[in-house]
């Protein structure tokens, strides 16, 4: 009990940093999204100081002292209210997340669970059987494809599966006569849609959990424990998972909390290249308007994602491995 509460303290004085970061970051920007307004609007002619004002009103931009307005940002966040967008104006805030967040979570929740687990069973089976094929195939080719960066991967798979051989989309995240609903025509049009951005993040990701998984198994191997296990006549498949590879997964564990934090985050670059409409590139759009309230939330969003993912994380060491309790 005194190893959770410690935790969950140190969750809680993680997440007021957290919060006060993510208000004063946005406001250490250089300019505004007054200026980008007035940038648009002095194409046709100056503008004048009842003009700027007139804009701030209507995008609701906070006044008085940097104190006041942080105060305000706290309570808005307990409310969980941000306001309307200034670069979707007058969209709310929390309408653009909740039409971009079931994408996201959809595409690379999935994606990430499913790299995770099969990187760490091909890990498993890469160190058991070491020396063989069975290791040189997956360590050789997920050390190859780990290389390519996300976004080249990603403009690979579009030239040549979307532009050469046509067979998937190029971008969106449905087809433009699709009706986005429940039915199973959508999500069909849906997945169909998220197979290349999908399949990049999966091709990308996987090496690591290989790699990762291969190198904590094999010094697992070589302890004590294992070697007795062997020494009783258990069967290899009982002493890989539930003696050596239940050990040698508390790394992979700590590297797939931050991955799945990080889902709700979604992938910047991937969600770009292919206009995929999740929250990856929904920040990209508010960072390119200066959007400080859909900043804000995006922001505080993916940090308590990740703060909740590495808190869930902690608490299962406790539970595998007794020893990180003291």
């Amino acid at each position: 009990m005194r190893y959770a509460l410690q935790k969950v303290g140190l969750f809680l004085l993680t997440l007021w940093a957290a919060v006060s970061l993510n208000f004063l970051l946005p406001r250490l920007m250089p300019g505004s999204p007054t200026d980008a307004a007035i940038a648009r609007l002095s194409e046709n002619g100056p503008v004048t100081e009842a003009t700027r004002a007139a804009i701030e009103a209507q995008l609701g931009i906070p006044g008085g002292s940097l104190w006041s307005q942080y105060v305000a940002y706290l309570g808005q966040v307990v409310r969980l209210d941000f306001g309307n967008s200034y670069a979707f104006y007058p969209e709310p805030v929390a309408a653009l997340i909740g039409q971009a967040l079931p994408y996201t979570l959809v595409l690379v929740g999935a994606v990430t669970v499913l790299a995770f687990v099969v990187g760490t069973l091909l890990g498993v089976l890469a160190a058991w059987r070491r020396g063989t094929w069975l290791d040189a195939l997956p360590t050789v080719g997920g050390s190859f494809v780990n290389t390519f960066p996300y976004f080249w991967t990603a403009l690979l798979l579009l030239f040549v599966l979307g532009y050469l051989w046509h067979l998937f989309p190029s971008s969106g995240a449905y087809s433009a006569t699709a009706v986005p609903d429940l039915s199973w025509e959508f999500l069909g049009d849906a997945l169909y849609h998220a197979a290349l951005p999908a399949l990049t993040m999966f091709v990308t990701s996987l090496g690591g959990w290989i790699i990762g998984m291969r190198n904590a198994m094999i010094n697992t191997l070589g302890d004590d424990y294992v070697t007795f296990a062997e020494a009783n006549g258990l069967r290899g498949r009982t002493v890989a998972l539930r003696y050596a590879a239940r050990n040698a997964i508390l790394p992979n564990l700590t590297g797939f909390g931050l991955a799945l934090g990080g889902v709700v985050g979604g992938s910047i670059l991937v969600e770009q290249v292919f206009s995929y409409p999740g929250i990856g590139y929904l920040l990209f759009n508010a960072v390119l308007g200066q959007d400080y309230p859909l900043m804000q939330a995006l922001f505080l969003m993916i940090t308590v994602s990740v703060l909740v993912a590495n808190l869930v994380v902690d608490l299962l060491y406790g539970v595998l491995d007794p020893r990180t309790r003291r």
